[in-house]
C-alpha cells in the first residue's frame, strides 16, 4: 500500500528462525468514519477500539436546536464537536487509527484536516435518514478518497439490500455497501477489513494507471 498512507507505530520484536530477536516495523493506517448526525460514528469507534477512545462530545443545547436536526434520533443528547479517535489491530503488524468526523454542517471545516493522509473512509448510513450521508459521499468522491458505505441496521427499521442502498445513493460502480451493527465489535471489524481491502485495490489500480 502507498507509503503516504502509512505510519510507523514503533518497532515490534519477533523471534527469528535461529531464535535471535528480529525487529519489524508495524504499519498503521488512517481511516475516517463519517456520516450524518446521530448515525452511530462514535458508537462504531468505541465498539471496535482496543484502547479507550478519545471523544469530544458535548451536550446538545437550546442554542443548537435551530441547526441540529434530531428528527429520527430524538433520544440523542450529545454531539461530537471535533473528532472521535480509536485504534484497532487487524492482524499482527497492521493497526488502524480511526478518526470519527463531526456530523453537523458547522463542523465540516475540520474534515480537510482529518482527511490528510487517510487511506480511506467508512460512511455510516441510516436508512431512515439516508439523505444525511450524501455530503460525506460527495466529499470523498470529489477528493477520490476510497470509501465504503456501511448501513447501520437500527432495530425496528425496514431492511434494505445493499443494491437498493447503492442505487438510492447513486454510488460509483464498485463502491462497496455493507450492512452492519455499529454496536458490535465483530461487525465493525468486518466493515474496516472491507474498507482496507477496497482501498488497497483502488490505490494499486491508480498506481498502475499512472505507471502505464
Amino acid at each position: 500500500m502507498p507509503s503516504e498512507h502509512a505510519g510507523r507505530t514503533g518497532a515490534e520484536t519477533v523471534e527469528g528462525t535461529a531464535g535471535e530477536a528480529v525487529e519489524t516495523d508495524a504499519l498503521a493506517l488512517k481511516i475516517l468514519v463519517a456520516g450524518g448526525f446521530g448515525v452511530g460514528k462514535t458508537t462504531l469507534v468505541g465498539a471496535v477500539s482496543e484502547i479507550r477512545p478519545l471523544r469530544t462530545e458535548e451536550l446538545l443545547s437550546e442554542a443548537g436546536q435551530s441547526v441540529d436536526d434530531t428528527g429520527g434520533v430524538d433520544q440523542k443528547t450529545t454531539t461530537t464537536v471535533a473528532m472521535d479517535f480509536g485504534r484497532i489491530t487487524i492482524r499482527s503488524g497492521l493497526s488502524l487509527y480511526l478518526f470519527g468526523t463531526p456530523g453537523q454542517d458547522r463542523f465540516w471545516f475540520l474534515w480537510d484536516e482529518l482527511s490528510q493522509g487517510a487511506l480511506g473512509a467508512v460512511v455510516l448510513a441510516d436508512t431512515r435518514r439516508l439523505e444525511d450521508c450524501f455530503p460525506a459521499v460527495d466529499y470523498f468522491e470529489h477528493r477520490r478518497i476510497p470509501f465504503v458505505v456501511a448501513v447501520n441496521c437500527f432495530a425496528g427499521t425496514r431492511a434494505y439490500g445493499e443494491r437498493e442502498v447503492s442505487r438510492a445513493l447513486d454510488l460509483d460502480r464498485g463502491t462497496p455497501v455493507v450492512l452492519c451493527d455499529a454496536r458490535d465489535r465483530d461487525s465493525g471489524k468486518e466493515v474496516l477489513i472491507r474498507m482496507v481491502e477496497y482501498a488497497g485495490r483502488m490505490h494499486t489500480a491508480r498506481l498502475l494507471d499512472s505507471v502505464g
